[in-house]
């Protein structure tokens, strides 16, 4: 043990310069995973984001207007209450848009579930009545500061002062009250209470329930809430976050290891000599592998401390989003599983790897042959020729080299592939996003707005939306319920456009709908029904059977895809007497929903109720965050791999540099050579990435799209531009950091540079 240390001591006084990179690299790995873990999480759990900031209630208790909640504060576990405040139920319309609404006479900013307020300001005595929406409220009823909302069968108006986050239950119509602040002298008619419970231990929720139940008495309770459902419906929205989380985070960390991997399977290889040493002194072959595993595992933890500990202390400073992140992952509760469980499971890896590396030390021979200084063969005939054709020296012995030693040149070019590979995904990922952002239609989305009519017959409805000048067409619509054969399921039947106006659907394979019976079908009713486009399916309506022809597949992002789309004429056809009870608006470009829907209000004398209709890659806004992380993680990994290779390269020049000398070649055209050979190897490694990664991502795409039931047909490519700039930011960049190992080589005297060791 005493021998294994002073070697250890030795080989850190001689080689300080690798020593100091494993644990800088260690250290950058570790710190870019938890970084990324922060803005993951931040990124993907909006929710729990909000609960955290806004010191939110694990129970919420609606009861009646004078029942006595004084007691909840002192029963045990209750750190804090809310309230109580009184409610009132009502109905709001905005810019023609209709809610069910809660208003919550809130005297003052709370501080248990203190609202978040994402635009204009709090309530004040000055307006009283101004109110604060919750944000998914008001993004329904088209809502922002400013505006002003109708009570429903009132002549009262208030005012909406700003908009809020809230890690409450959502606004959902027909199921879930919308939220809204107003101070009490708005609440004129408050028809109960609602108090929220702040608990000392959220295991406890159940228990805390039924005590404060108990305490009220079961009369005078309406509804109970708790943060399990808040959170469980905001993970069902944010599901395909967590997805993401989860494939970018195990990819990020098999990058990573593989690149720590290749560092220490280098590190080991360019010390063979002492290795042979070693043996013939007397160490064992567990002796030598030991050596090894211990000595990174000590560089491996000091560097995962450091990063660590940089996190943790100054994490929080960094400016943006990223300071943010980790400033809230500190808040919460996993935050310090994650601090523990990154760096010892990256230092872990470390050990097993560089026992598996260690192991080839140990079988090293006592007495190293020689390996002749070549570069494994003599050059080629093709090779020779190209050289008398006046091509550089240094480039063919470049290709030389990698061709010659085609295991660890592929080696290398399959570890450097891989974060470029997955940098590629992540960019298709991105393009996507922005293209379903910004084309809506390529999702099956052409329509802005849904209109229904409340009194008005079809000519008169349709006269009222063509007059409008931002509506570019008017589709009319019905929706029916239909049970699957068997009847065990039901789909959504919809009926829209005409033959002479069809409805532009967004059609994957097939055509459009325009003969007698003819239909499109979403992914999701087609991997339900298990049929095909060309098939005929049979659903029934009520008691009436309806047999229709599947034409083409549609992108379908409604009810889970389990939609059978047809004309409105070909649903009347065979529901006799059915009318349009639905009118799908598409809006003319650059025209903006609320000044329609205020325009149609007002022209129907308020018999309108119009939705707008919600863009499903606006959720997906978050998920640029996850993808600039991994990006930036990925990036800084392949960069560690890259300073690898490069190591790897400058060692092999150093053993046949007296040879390279001995045929003529001068400094600079050794420093070429070395040039040349990282070059190609980061060359083939971006070829690699882009003609494996560009399919991958796709395929990835098409397979969360048939999962969610709007089935394949929605990745799009990145730009030319950006994968061009892509590649030669790797190439270039490989040639630039090769520069100065590859001089200070070229120009070392070593007597001993005869060849490799075998």
């Amino acid at each position: 043990m005493r021998a294994m240390a002073r070697w250890a001591q030795v080989d850190l006084r001689r080689h300080r310069g690798e020593a100091l990179l494993l644990v800088l690299a260690t250290l950058g790995i570790v710190a870019s995973l938890l970084l990324a873990t922060a803005l993951f999480t931040y990124a993907t759990n909006p929710w729990q984001r909000v609960f955290t900031r806004s010191n939110g209630a694990h129970v919420w208790i609606h009861t009646s207007a004078f029942a006595a909640t004084s007691r909840l504060s002192t029963l045990d576990g209750v750190e804090a209450v809310a309230g109580p405040y009184q409610t009132q139920s009502a109905n709001l319309t905005a810019h023609g848009v209709r809610a069910t609404v809660e208003l919550r006479a809130t005297p003052s900013l709370p501080s248990v579930s203190r609202p978040q307020l994402t635009s204009g300001r709090w309530l004040r005595a000055a307006d009283p009545d101004g109110v604060v929406l919750e944000s998914h409220l008001a993004r329904a009823l088209l809502a922002g500061p400013g505006d002003t909302l109708v009570l429903t069968g009132t002549a009262r108006t208030l005012t909406v002062l700003g908009v809020a986050d809230s890690a409450e239950q959502h606004y959902r119509p027909g199921d879930q009250a919308g939220l809204v602040w107003a101070l009490p002298a708005a609440v004129t008619a408050p028809d109960g209470q609602v108090t929220g419970l702040r608990l000392s231990d959220p295991d406890d929720t159940d228990y805390a329930v039924q005590r404060a139940v108990t305490v009220i008495g079961t009369g005078a309770v309406g509804e109970v809430s708790t943060w399990l459902q808040a959170r469980g419906q905001a993970r069902g929205e944010s599901q395909l976050l967590g997805q993401a989380l989860a494939l970018f985070g195990l990819a990020a960390l098999l990058t990573a290891c593989l690149a720590v991997y290749g560092a220490i399977a280098g590190r080991i290889g360019g010390h063979l000599r002492d290795i042979a040493v070693l043996k013939a002194i007397g160490f064992t072959p567990g002796q030598v592998v030991w050596v090894f595993v211990f000595q990174h595992l000590a560089y491996a933890g000091l560097g995962a401390v450091f990063a660590a500990a940089l996190v943790q202390s100054l994490g929080s400073r960094v400016p943006g989003r990223l300071g943010e992140a980790v400033s809230l992952w500190h808040g919460l509760p996993q935050h310090a599983q994650s601090l523990l469980a990154v760096p010892a499971g990256t230092v872990l890896f470390i050990g097993a790897t560089t026992a598996l590396a260690a192991w080839r030390a140990g079988r090293v021979p006592p007495v190293p042959a020689y390996g002749g200084g070549n570069t494994g063969r003599g050059l080629s005939a093709p090779a020779r020729g190209v050289l008398r054709a006046g091509i550089p020296p240094a480039l063919v012995l470049g290709l030389h080299r990698i061709a010659a030693r085609r295991s660890q040149a592929a080696a290398a070019v399959a570890r450097l592939s891989l974060p470029m590979l997955l940098i590629v995904v992540a960019s298709c990922a991105w393009s996507t996003i922005g293209d379903l952002r910004d084309h809506p239609e390529r999702v099956g989305l052409p329509a802005a707005l849904t209109v229904h009519s409340d009194g008005l017959d079809d000519s008169a409805v349709r006269a009222l939306l063509k007059s409008d000048p931002g509506i570019a067409a008017v589709y009319p619509g019905a929706e029916v319920t239909a049970l699957v054969p068997g009847q065990t399921t039901s789909i959504e039947l919809r009926g829209i456009g005409s033959r002479s106006v069809p409805y532009p659907y967004a059609l994957v394979a097939g055509r459009a709908p325009g003969g007698l019976d003819e239909a499109v079908a979403g992914q999701g009713l087609l991997d339900l029904l298990h049929v095909r486009v060309g098939d005929w399916v049979r659903v029934t309506v009520g008691a009436r059977p309806q047999v229709l022809h599947i034409v083409g597949r549609v992108v379908e992002t409604e009810n889970e895809g389990r939609v059978l789309s047809t004309s409105l004429d070909n649903l009347r056809a065979n529901e006799p007497g059915l009318g349009a009870s639905v009118y799908a608006l598409r809006l003319r470009p650059h025209t903006h929903i609320s000044a329609v829907t205020a325009r149609l209000s007002a022209s129907s004398h308020g018999r309108f109720e119009m939705y707008a209709v919600p863009n499903p890659a606006a959720g997906l806004s978050p998920l640029r965050a996850v993808i600039a992380g991994a990006v930036a993680v990925l990036a800084f990994i392949g960069l560690v791999e890259l300073l690898t290779a490069i190591g790897a390269t400058v060692r092999e020049q150093e053993r046949s540099l007296l040879a390279l000398r001995a045929i003529g070649l001068t400094p600079r055209q050794i420093i070429a050579l070395t040039m040349s050979s990282v070059t190609l190897t980061a060359f083939l490694a971006v070829l690699v990435g882009l003609s494996v990664g560009l399919p991958l991502g796709h395929w990835l795409i098409d397979v969360q799209g048939r999962s969610s039931g709007a089935g394949s047909g929605l990745a799009q490519d990145p730009s030319p531009v950006l994968l061009t700039a892509l590649g030669v930011t790797a190439v270039a960049g490989a040639a630039v950091l090769a520069v100065l190992p590859a001089a200070r080589a070229a120009r070392r005297h070593r007597p001993d540079a005869l060849g490799p060791v075998a």
